[in-house]
């Protein structure tokens, strides 16, 4: 009986958190002690979450409010809000249970090292991305090429870049793809210059053929007369006397023009009797 009374002595006497002992950790005034504080950590909590909520929702409102400023940019500020009030949120609740902030902090540090370490392809995808909201080198609905993929850029993270590709499909890039690699942003400038090589027979008449070319792009109204358009003989080549022709338009109109003065050039030299060459080939047999 004696060795049990010492065994639960001894436990009660025991130190077990900040030089407290059991016997002190069951006291009313300690067990009040800790409730206090764990409902005082819970409103710290709640109130954290809240603002950080309310501040992420404004900073990102100031964004979508003015058109001369990047929503992109912006909700990414409000995220790096949220996370550092919620962090120093974090800090508070812990101080209220009398754990030393100092020695968590140089335990994240720490962590952070380790992990960074371990994670460096991932991390470099976070800090390309960094670059990509800062810069803006692209923005969400450009139409760009990047990493040898072609789309409308539909979303920008900090891990990855999606895209959609002129058949609709997702394609999904890492950041430091994106930030690493040359990147074509055909959005950006608000004309495009139209180039195409027409093909005429050695026999034909150059500057009919020239006058059916200007006049069939130019009477399109998408065609633009300042710059002035380049049309000339650049090339003569194996079997056929080439034009090269430089048309500006609007970007927006720029794949549809083409490939619609592609078509109209072909069948109007047709229509003029200007010969268009195309390969041919002969071949002779011999009988026995």
């Amino acid at each position: 009986m004696d060795e049990v009374e010492n065994t639960v002595t001894s436990i009660m006497t025991t130190e077990i958190w900040q030089g407290k002992t059991l016997a002190d950790l069951l006291t009313i005034e300690f067990l009040a002690s800790a409730a206090g504080s764990l409902l005082g950590a819970v409103a710290i909590l709640l109130l954290g979450w809240i603002v950080s909520a309310w501040l992420q929702k404004r900073v990102a409102n100031l964004g979508r409010k003015n058109k001369h400023l990047d929503e992109m940019l912006f909700d990414f500020l409000a995220s790096i809000v949220r996370y550092v009030v919620l962090g120093f949120t974090l800090l508070f609740v812990l101080n209220t249970f009398g754990v030393r902030t100092t020695s968590v902090v140089a335990v994240i540090g720490a962590a952070g090292l380790a992990i960074g370490l371990a994670l460096q392809g991932t991390l470099s995808n976070v800090a390309a991305g960094v670059m990509l909201i800062l810069f803006r080198p692209i923005k969400t609905g450009d139409f760009v090429e990047v990493a040898g993929q072609m789309g409308t850029v539909k979303n920008i993270n900090l891990n990855f870049t999606e895209l959609a590709d002129l058949s609709n499909v997702q394609v999904i890039v890492p950041n430091s793809e994106v930030w690493g690699n040359i990147i074509t942003n055909y959005s950006t400038n608000d004309r495009r210059r139209a180039e195409w090589t027409f093909g005429v027979g050695y026999g034909a008449n150059l500057k009919d053929a020239e006058t059916i070319i200007r006049e069939t792009i130019m009477a399109d109204e998408r065609a633009q007369t300042e710059p002035e358009p380049f049309i000339q003989v650049t090339n003569l080549g194996g079997s056929s006397v080439d034009f090269l022709v430089r048309v500006w338009c609007n970007a927006s109109d720029y794949f549809a023009f083409k490939a619609d003065m592609t078509r109209k050039v072909k069948e109007a030299l047709d229509e003029g009797g200007v010969d268009i060459p195309f390969p041919t080939r002969t071949i002779i047999t011999q009988s026995d």
